[in-house]
């Protein structure tokens, strides 16, 4: 008898009959799939969209109970914290030094660098300050005063002078240090605020918005040519992150890699810039959005950068190791109107945060000489806690008044019991600025916190 014909189906030991069952069975199956989903959640609601669209991005764990601090304790954390703020500050009126007896393994050319790191460093405190000082009065409220004018002279004097580094040594390896990028948003975040206090003092006002013009400036001409910032202008790499030849491309524009949470900080500050006439062009905005989306997955993670899209599931692209960039990241589209950045997503990973806590906290405060600031697990460096932590205080206030108080509770209840005896909070060495930072940043986010808080962008 002759073989029968051969048949894909009998190769792989199929029944025609099977086959002809599972579609049946599918067809049928996925419109009653679709209206149990309808049913359950809702057709009409943001959570009902977000669950259809992005069912991933809003299921997530639930933190426990917890007992809140009080108003008052709070309260007089944040003066601890802005007494440290007042005592560490310099006589010239910024925030942090080079100097430093200890081992880093941060890659810093000079003079570039520490003028990007203590610019970053007097904004950030510049920041906390002027949101903090309605807070107080008399002799407390003077000296914040004081610190304030002496901060907001250095700044003018300074930070018009800011830019990226020029090469150095390692540049063939490393490329360009870009720091600067994190100078100019955190001083687009100052001078704001500065801007606002000097009400009624017109020439004041105008140095101010000269120097709010320059950051904006310099960080159009230093956003990446494929959209978006990082703090490295790297060395080419293939899609595994890996080097490849030739080394980088010498063009006046990064070529390198845009990063997803340093792009989502820049936007943020612009985003704040505009309110005061200082815009970029509308197409390196959308480019710099553009590539956050690149760079997000279907749980609303975010790779590290554009160099990781392509390892969804590397260690530092899970959700662990997106705990604090899916902050920065969600609120950054949110606040250019990207509908799918729901109220329930913001909710799913403020949550996120709070219940895995311990996954972002476990490389706090731990810096092992020769090793990477990602040694830890899911990759997450030290210095992400408080930046992750201050990010999602402002997605609390992208909420609903009623919503709030449930994570400002959380947030508070988180970072009080990290502060310092000497009233300051960090996570990750850097020379003699990462007190300073730290400390600003929580200062920042425990504002935040405070229920009956007024805007902190006055």
């Amino acid at each position: 008898m002759p073989n029968p014909k051969p048949n894909f189906l009998n190769c792989f030991g199929f029944s025609k009959k099977l086959i002809i069952v599972l579609i049946v069975g599918f067809c049928t199956c996925t419109p009653q799939w679709d209206r149990a989903i309808a049913q359950e959640t809702g057709t009409a609601s943001a959570k009902s969209e977000a669950r259809r669209n992005f069912p991933l991005a809003v299921q997530g764990p639930e933190p426990v109970d917890i007992t809140p601090p009080t108003a008052n304790e709070i309260h007089q954390s944040i003066w601890r914290g802005v007494a440290f703020l007042l005592e560490t500050q310099l006589k010239q009126g910024a925030w942090g030094r080079s100097a430093n007896s200890k081992y880093y393994r941060i890659w810093a050319p000079v003079p570039g660098s520490h003028q990007a790191f203590r610019t970053a460093t007097t904004s950030l405190s510049l920041m906390a300050l002027v949101e903090a000082r309605d807070q107080f009065e008399g002799k407390r409220r003077e000296r914040i005063e004081q610190a304030i004018d002496r901060g907001q002279d250095w700044m003018l004097e300074h930070a018009g002078n800011l830019r990226r580094s020029e090469p150095d040594a390692e540049d063939d390896y490393f490329g360009y240090a870009l720091y600067n990028v994190w100078g100019h948003s955190f001083a687009i975040h100052a001078i704001t605020r500065l801007h606002n206090r000097a009400a009624g003092n017109e020439p004041l006002q105008a140095k101010l918005q000269t120097l709010l013009e320059y950051q904006g400036d310099r960080l159009r001409r230093d956003a990446f040519i494929n959209g978006g910032w990082g703090y490295y202008d790297e060395p080419f790499s293939d899609k595994y992150g890996e080097p490849i030849k030739p080394r980088r491309a010498r063009l006046q524009r990064p070529t390198g890699s845009p990063i997803s949470f340093t792009t989502a900080t820049v936007l943020i500050a612009l985003k704040e810039a505009s309110a005061f006439g200082v815009e970029l062009p509308e197409n390196a905005i959308q480019q710099a959005i553009d590539s956050i989306l690149r760079q997000r997955y279907p749980d609303f993670t975010y790779a590290y950068g554009e160099y990781l899209r392509y390892m969804p599931r590397a260690d530092i692209n899970r959700p662990a190791g997106s705990l604090s960039r899916s902050q920065v990241c969600n609120l950054a589209l949110r606040m250019y109107d990207d509908s799918a950045v729901t109220d329930e997503v913001l909710k799913t990973w403020l949550k996120r945060l709070v219940a895995r806590n311990g996954w972002l906290s476990m490389s706090r405060k731990r810096h092992i000489p020769g090793q990477s600031p990602h040694f830890a697990d899911f990759g997450v460096a030290g210095y992400f806690y408080y930046y992750g932590h201050f990010y999602a205080a402002m997605c609390v206030e992208q909420l609903p008044e009623a919503d709030r108080p449930y994570f400002q509770d959380h947030l508070a209840h988180l970072l009080l019991p990290l502060q310092e005896k000497d009233g300051s909070w960090w996570d990750y060495i850097l020379y003699d600025y990462h007190q300073q930072v730290g400390t600003a940043m929580a200062i920042s986010t425990l504002v935040r916190c405070q229920h009956d808080s007024a805007s902190t962008s006055k």
